[in-house]
């Protein structure tokens, strides 16, 4: 008992109990929980997380999940994101009415059949079943016509995979991807890299910082956009890199042609 207690308390909580859950939300009751964030904590049973049914947003993504029976029971559930976990059976989420996002990415789906269960949330906005920024995916997505196939099961939903794909502001992104295309394209000239020293950022470094707020569900989607622009920053670094990789390769080309001749 004593061993077990241990556990509980160490860095990887396997099962989810009422002390966990109390510790890291500060609530005595588990039914007044309404966000809850157990990333990376080496979970694998959920255990009571189903008495926590006033729950409006969770975050279970990096753990050893396979069994989603105790989600069952959160109909108030409206963001759920279980990327990274061992998901390969979506039945537990059937009467999740309230649920409009849901991240998925980075699990064991491996057929479309996988999920239909899925197709009677009719709330579901959002769903995300692959993550190129943290290289999470399914096998699912491997299947060549697998972006139509989705769209077909979901016309209703607004975003796939972190794009806009209907709805407002659908006509905003694709012009916005339209425009980056043209940027990329007018960024080379008879397949040389055209350098622009003197581009400047659309806004200050400052515009983005955050201010606080004491009201949680304020401070709960400063968390969530935070998450979101350290996503972008990742993005951001990672093409700065493939850039300088590019010029640094075209440069060379470029001497050794000199040489040759």
């Amino acid at each position: 008992m004593e061993h077990k207690r241990e556990r509980e308390h160490d860095g990887d909580h396997e099962r989810v109990t009422p002390m966990l859950l109390k510790s890291r939300t500060g609530e005595f009751d588990l039914e007044s929980i309404l966000f809850l964030k157990l990333r990376n904590h080496g979970i694998h049973d959920l255990g009571c997380i189903g008495e926590c049914i006033n729950l409006e947003r969770l975050d279970l993504s990096g753990n050893n999940i396979t069994n989603l029976a105790c989600l069952a029971s959160l109909h108030l559930l409206a963001v759920l994101n279980l990327s990274a976990n061992r998901i390969s059976n979506l039945e537990p989420l059937r009467n999740l009415e309230s649920l409009q996002t849901l991240n998925l990415a980075g699990n064991c789906l491996n057929s479309f059949e996988c999920l239909y269960t899925l197709q009677s949330l009719k709330k579901l906005e959002s769903i995300r079943l692959k993550d190129n920024t943290y290289n999470y995916t399914n096998p699912v997505c491997r299947n060549t016509s697998y972006r139509v196939h989705v769209l077909e099961m979901f016309p209703n939903i607004k975003v796939l995979d972190g794009e806009r794909v209907v709805g407002r502001g659908s006509d905003l992104y694709q012009l916005c991807k339209d425009i980056d295309d043209t940027i990329k394209a007018g960024s080379y000239k008879n397949g040389q890299l055209i350098e622009h020293s003197d581009c400047k950022p659309w806004v200050e470094d400052s515009y983005w910082e955050i201010k606080r707020s004491n009201n949680a569900i304020v401070d709960e989607a400063y968390k969530q956009f935070s998450d979101v622009l350290h996503e972008c920053r990742l993005l951001n670094n990672r093409a700065t890199h493939v850039i300088s990789q590019t010029e640094r390769s075209m440069s060379l080309k470029k001497q050794s042609k000199q040489y040759a001749i």
